[in-house]
């Protein structure tokens, strides 16, 4: 058990901001070995668990960071809450280990493909189940630093994150098969992801013929990182000064119009509820600027009397022109347990817990996927902070944006998460083949382009400006036509050839 929490913890180094993907096939492979030496099916869940508390612990070491910036509660509350988000998301490598086993014991082949098959499952219900925590799917290590991995853009377009996921445990499966000298069962581990990521490479290359796109310049946009510290966020001495950070980036207006993005919770003011908070933010706009902001909506009721009481919250992001007009808002969707709301509110007030977002109000969730229209420079799809960890979630299949707006804070993220945070993302974009903005209080903000390249960022805790034309959105990808059936038949397809591989032996 032990070797196996250590197996989880060198995995978890793959992910950024350390990017050692070469030690997660070792860990991966490691893990493989364990499972296929124990003799009962409870032996081999426990040692997936066992690697799930190690991997969990160290890759999401930055909750406990998150703590610290919470008066309410002590600081070492967030190193108990990691080692039970690991007690809780181990569950499901454990699971896959279980059912891998009970298959395909016996059979090394075999069990790789059962494995496989059955982390791509598991990591879907992962982000989709209960407490439904997306973040760091075993893909993010194809993008774990600022350049672009083949593996992410030659398969994520088509097969989707889960699909890659289990790829990569395929290929951890091929190093396993190679130290064991069982040389074409690791031959041929290795070259099914490298077929299936040639596959993908060749679906992404134009088709000779293709009319050209249209030639008209892409808008202008800035985007906004104006280092407001997650300490200073809401306190009232330091309002006035974040404003004028905000004002400052927001530069001069030009003659043509631009397209501007503010972080997450840019303004601590309810701004469709103050109007001179709205107009203070637009004499900061050219006439035809239009500006994408993060700030919290208000839910009022009115009781028989008439009487108006607050009864809860939305983190929305708004686009708002230069009149002080809102033309459109989105809510989030997917919030932070924890963060935005407590669930179980009871019982965690109990124990001394409360959330980590300012205020006594939880948050409400909106309605999912929302396309805005922007005049002038298209439709937008919102996507605020932790909910661009969702795969196939992040744009209204019914009306297609021409690129995903995620404003976010990852200032209480420590050193780990924004880079993380930023993998996932470019994730999104690959998958969706949609540009990705995205502007945050303390970085990482990124231009992110169809293909998942980062274009431009500004680095981790320093303020500037990102300055560009809004990248071109590709044609909808086969996964985001089909969405997450596709790398559940992917999953499908990897436990049909161990069956006949099975069927085949005996």
């Amino acid at each position: 058990m032990l070797l196996a929490f250590a197996a989880g913890a060198v995995s978890a180094t793959g992910f950024a901001p350390l990017g050692l993907w070469p030690f997660t096939l070792v860990g991966l492979a490691l893990l493989i070995a364990l499972t296929l030496n124990v003799e009962r099916m409870r032996s081999a869940f426990a040692t997936g668990y066992a690697f799930g508390l190690g991997h969990f612990a160290i890759g999401l070491n930055w909750i406990a960071t998150s703590f610290t910036y919470q008066a309410a509660m002590p600081p070492w509350l967030g190193w108990l809450a990691v080692v039970i988000a690991a007690l809780y998301l181990s569950l499901f490598p454990g699971l896959a280990t279980a059912l891998a086993w009970r298959i395909g014991k016996g059979m090394p082949v075999t069990f790789v493909l059962l494995f496989a098959a059955a982390w791509i499952v598991t990591e879907y219900l992962r982000a989709t189940i209960l407490f439904s925590f997306a973040w760091n799917p075993l893909a993010a290590i194809t993008v774990s630093d600022m350049n672009m991995s083949a593996w992410a853009a030659g398969s994520t377009s088509w097969l989707g994150t889960y699909g890659l996921s289990g790829l990569i445990v395929v290929m951890a499966g091929g190093v396993f098969l190679a130290f064991r000298s069982q040389w074409k069962g690791a031959a041929a581990a290795l070259l099914l992801p490298v077929l299936v990521v040639g596959i993908g490479t060749l679906n992404t290359i134009p088709i000779e013929g293709t009319p050209v796109a249209n030639q008209v310049p892409q808008p202008l946009i800035r985007v906004i990182q104006p280092n407001i510290d997650q300490s200073e966020k809401w306190e009232t001495e330091f309002a006035a000064r974040n404003f004028q950070r905000l004002a400052d980036t927001t530069g001069e207006t030009g003659s043509a119009p631009r397209l501007i993005f503010w972080p997450e919770a840019a303004v601590p003011d309810f701004i469709e509820d103050e109007p001179l908070a709205r107009f203070r933010i637009a004499s900061l706009l050219g006439p035809d600027d239009i500006l994408l902001l993060g700030a919290t909506k208000l839910i009022i009721e009115t009781d028989p009397g008439g009487n108006r009481r607050v009864v809860g919250a939305r983190n929305s992001l708004y686009a708002m022109n230069a009149e002080a007009e809102m033309i459109g808002r989105y809510d989030k969707a997917n919030l932070v347990h924890f963060g935005e709301y407590l669930p179980l509110r009871g019982f965690f007030e109990a124990v001394g817990m409360s959330r980590l977002a300012p205020g006594d109000l939880d948050f409400w969730p909106g309605p999912g996927p929302r396309t805005i229209s922007l005049p002038g420079f298209g439709l937008v799809g919102g996507q605020i902070c932790y909910e661009i960890n969702f795969s196939g979630r992040v744009a209204d299949p019914a009306n297609r944006p021409d690129f995903i707006f995620n404003p976010s804070n990852d200032a209480w993220f420590g050193t780990w998460g924004p880079p993380q945070h930023l993998a996932q993302a470019r994730l999104r974009a690959i998958e969706e083949g949609l540009p990705v903005i995205r502007s945050t209080p303390t970085g990482i903000s990124a231009v992110i382009d169809a293909s998942g390249r980062i274009t431009d960022h500004i680095p981790y805790r320093e303020a500037g400006t990102i300055d560009t034309r809004l990248p071109r959105a590709h044609p909808p990808t086969f996964f985001a036509r089909h969405g997450n059936m596709i790398p559940l038949i992917f999953a499908l397809l990897l436990a049909g050839l161990a069956f006949a591989l099975m069927r085949r032996a005996r």
